[in-house]
């Protein structure tokens, strides 16, 4: 069929410089309006690639191909490869979802809810690894809203992290003495419904940044030399064009105190196919770079993420994961387990497990704190250490990221530490007197 066409062309090879118009809610914003200034910014000359890169095909898991031959029949494998024309195609719209998705009557209500909120951004790749029937798929209740966002908890606050009290310029927050978090963009390539800068992102509750923003962002950080490691982050920087990514890139290169750069993105999860050789030849460029990635379950773990970990991996960028806790998603032991070893088997390290922060209407996504507690200890010596992240509360008004640990000390004798293992069995260390 030709929804599955396997022509010699069909190694992802698109490489133009920005993605298409988006939509944002009934309205559409055009890509001159998101980034005006990307057409001032200087092309670079791009190296040579590597031959076995560049003959790399990207995959097509099952899922994927039954969703193409349902949904997009005549479109090639080509094109759906081409994140572009990923971009293009988001489901954004009600009608969009009601073309894939048997919507329950909740998530009717909640999509033609007149306030409106964050919007519904899903690329016809994630789309296809969603549960079309079930409602409590796990994937699914992280994209589509349910009117549960439309309750707001005691607690809960539209910037609960106290990022806009910490921020010296639009772009930029600095809560830690030697690190920034650089905010690039308030667009993404799919809207999870707990996402802490639901406020920003979107398109909706602000413009995308502008280039003076970002010039004041990189005249703070060349101002100050304490920084040495420096976030981009957003919404996600991984929807920017190659060109623009890089020219930002550069700048902050120049720095001569920036020791590192880390990007933290869930493109890869939601649209892998942004992964092409061209990017990943760019990127390591501007080694030390690391990447923070967001994964949230092992249904995300298909074919084509592997391929773009891998890409990555190859390219020398140090690979995390970031995954936030989510109440009747991921919030068991042996979901969690399955994540951070696929994540491992595929070059990514469990880094962080968040709590997830007290945004306006998260009630329905968040667990105790207790339950976080309990899946670290489940988790603890029944997997390899190094898929096992910190689990982390994110403390609201800006404190930072506070350790939560199981309690495996269970006494202090004199020189004698009382300790229980991770089998809950009781040990003794001789501990050094002070």
């Amino acid at each position: 069929m030709s929804g599955l066409s396997s022509n010699t062309d069909d190694s992802l090879i698109s490489e133009a410089d920005e993605p298409p118009q988006r939509r944002c809610g009934i309205g559409v914003a055009s890509l001159s309006s998101i980034l005006s200034f990307a057409d001032k910014i200087p092309a670079k000359k791009v190296i040579a690639s590597d031959a076995c890169i560049a003959k790399t095909r990207f995959p097509l898991s099952m899922k994927s191909a039954r969703f193409l031959r349902k949904h997009h029949h005549g479109i090639s494998r080509t094109q759906w490869n081409d994140w572009h024309w990923q971009y293009r195609n988001t489901l954004r719209q009600a009608a969009d979802l009601e073309r894939v998705f048997h919507l329950s009557p909740d998530e009717q209500a909640a999509l033609y809810h007149k306030e409106g909120g964050l919007p519904v951004s899903i690329t016809p790749y994630y789309a296809a690894q969603i549960d079309a029937t079930n409602p409590t798929h796990a994937l699914r209740r992280t994209m589509i809203p349910v009117m549960a966002e439309t309750i707001h908890s005691k607690g809960e606050e539209e910037d609960p992290l106290g990022e806009d009290n910490q921020s010296p310029t639009p772009c930029l927050v600095h809560r830690y003495p030697d690190r920034v978090l650089f905010m690039t963009t308030g667009q993404c390539s799919a809207y999870c419904r707990y996402c802490t800068r639901t406020r920003l992102v979107g398109g909706c509750g602000r413009p995308l940044y502008a280039r003076t923003e970002w010039e004041k962002a990189i005249a703070y950080i060349q101002e100050h030399t304490e920084i040495r490691d420096v976030i981009l982050s957003g919404g996600d920087p991984l929807t920017l064009g190659d060109e623009t990514l890089e020219w930002l890139m550069q700048q902050v290169r120049d720095i001569p105190h920036v020791e590192v750069i880390r990007i933290g993105t869930k493109i890869p999860a939601v649209l892998p196919m942004r992964i092409t050789p061209a990017l990943t030849r760019m990127l390591r460029k501007y080694h030390p770079l690391w990447m923070s990635i967001h994964f949230t379950h092992p249904d995300e773990l298909t074919a084509e993420t592997e391929e773009a970990c891998i890409r990555l991996a190859d390219a020398g960028i140090p690979l995390g994961s970031q995954t936030v806790l989510l109440a009747g998603i991921n919030d068991d032991a042996e979901v969690l387990a399955r994540l951070f070893k696929g994540l491992m088997r595929v070059r990514v390290r469990p880094y962080y497990l968040y709590q997830c922060d007290p945004i306006q209407g998260s009630s329905h996504f968040r667990t105790p704190v207790q339950k976080g507690l309990e899946i670290m200890r489940a988790l603890r010596g029944y997997i390899s250490g190094y898929a096992v992240p910190t689990f982390v509360v994110d403390a609201p008004g800006g404190g930072g990221k506070i350790p939560m640990l199981p309690d495996y000390v269970t006494g202090h004798d004199e020189n004698v530490l009382h300790l229980t293992n991770y089998k809950g069995n009781p040990y003794q260390y001789p501990d050094a007197v002070p």
